[in-house]
């Protein structure tokens, strides 16, 4: 297709990239006026147009289940100006339910952090913007060629360039030691370094300076007569975890309560974990306790009477026979006590159930229980706590 007409202006230069919309024809009918059309749909195929190469989006918080409606910001993997790739952590949160940790969708660089760690942030809104290149499917990759000789001083050999996986907080704990990240053998998803690997490194060497420092500056406590009583109320807000406990503790009000007590003789129970707790250490790694037999005889008793495993189902027109029996326990863990629950119980030996129950512990400990861990129970186990 061509345009009669005089070019009376160029408003780009040779291999100018442009978002291209429509274009302005000045007719020659009258030059003092001239007049704006769009360009024909068949002119604009013509035409090479290039999208927008670098585009910030808002990256929300979606729905994460179980009729979660808001999460606190519990730590943030990223800092503003990071690249990340998809599927790189991105902030942990933590429900009512669950801690869960939000993974990126894109490839880009994080721009803005909408949140501050114990901020609340509810489903739909953005946690962070993240600044995606649309260019990269389009660019020229080449190749750059290697030169010839030996690498200057200024440049670090490629090892020490491997990006290594560890939050902020983790990287100001090792710098605050004067420990290099690469020297940390990471335990974490991925190999992402924790507090605890840096810390157990620390535990394996001598005091350093800044511990030595602090020892011989510490101050020791002060009597009683020197500390001062306070005379206002403090208001501290409730976490997450404390509201829903206190929701759930007011709703079981409204479930008739019973106790019936019965006691067993379990001296043979007490002299079988006595004889076996020794030679279970060494050929497992985990301590026996009583509670894996307490929780496998509470599978064997829901066997005997499957009703106590059971539900009514919706409109109290049916009852629902569990078919797993999936047994919760509660674990103290920082956040408050939880009831997660070992599942399908009925499957399990007592060395399987006494791992799984480790396995709770450890994550409860280190606040990482998963969402999965802590739904479907059927029945719990009253204890004093793991």
């Amino acid at each position: 297709m061509s345009l009669a007409g005089r070019a009376l202006r160029l408003y780009f230069g040779p291999r100018s990239l442009q978002k291209l919309t429509h274009c302005n024809i000045y007719s020659p009918i009258n030059p003092l006026r001239p007049r704006a059309r769009l360009v024909p749909h068949g002119f604009r195929n013509l035409l090479h147009t290039t999208r927008v190469l670098q585009e910030v989006i808002p990256f929300k918080l979606s729905d994460i289940g179980e009729g979660i409606r808001e999460v606190v910001v519990k730590e943030w993997f990223v800092e503003v100006g990071d690249n990340v790739r998809q599927f790189d952590p991105v902030c942990e949160v933590q429900s009512d339910k669950a801690t869960v940790t939000i993974t990126s969708r894109y490839d880009g660089i994080v721009r803005a952090l909408h949140f501050q760690p114990q901020d609340t942030c509810l489903v739909g809104q953005a946690l962070v913007d993240i600044e995606v290149d649309n260019s990269s499917s389009h660019s020229d990759k080449r190749e750059l060629q290697p030169v010839p000789g030996e690498l200057p001083d200024c440049i670090e050999p490629e090892a020490d360039r491997i990006k290594v996986l560890a939050t902020p907080s983790v990287r100001r704990l090792a710098a605050e030691y004067k420990i290099s990240l690469s020297d940390v053998v990471g335990t974490g998803k991925a190999g992402r370094i924790l507090k605890e690997d840096v810390l157990n490194l620390l535990n394996r060497g001598q005091p350093t300076a800044h511990e030595t420092t602090i020892a011989a500056s510490t101050p020791t406590s002060p009597s009683r007569s020197q500390v001062g009583s306070t005379e206002e109320d403090k208001i501290v807000p409730l976490t997450m975890v404390q509201r829903t406990m206190k929701t759930t503790m007011t709703l079981s009000n409204q479930i008739p309560h019973f106790v019936l007590s019965a006691e067993l003789d379990v001296a043979e129970l007490v002299e079988l974990r006595s004889r076996t707790a020794k030679a279970f250490m060494e050929q497992h790694g985990l301590k026996l306790t009583y509670m894996p037999f307490f929780v496998k005889a509470a599978s064997l008793a829901l066997l005997q009477f499957p009703m106590l495993n059971a539900h009514t189902g919706e409109n109290c027109e049916h009852m629902v026979y569990k078919a797993a029996h999936n047994i919760g326990i509660a674990i103290d863990t920082p956040e408050g006590l939880l009831v997660p629950n070992i599942k399908s119980v009925e499957r399990l030996s007592v060395i399987q159930i006494a791992a799984e129950l480790k396995r709770l512990q450890d994550l409860g400990a280190r606040g990482k229980l998963g969402t999965g861990d802590l739904s479907g129970t059927t029945v719990s186990l009253s204890n004093i706590g793991s």
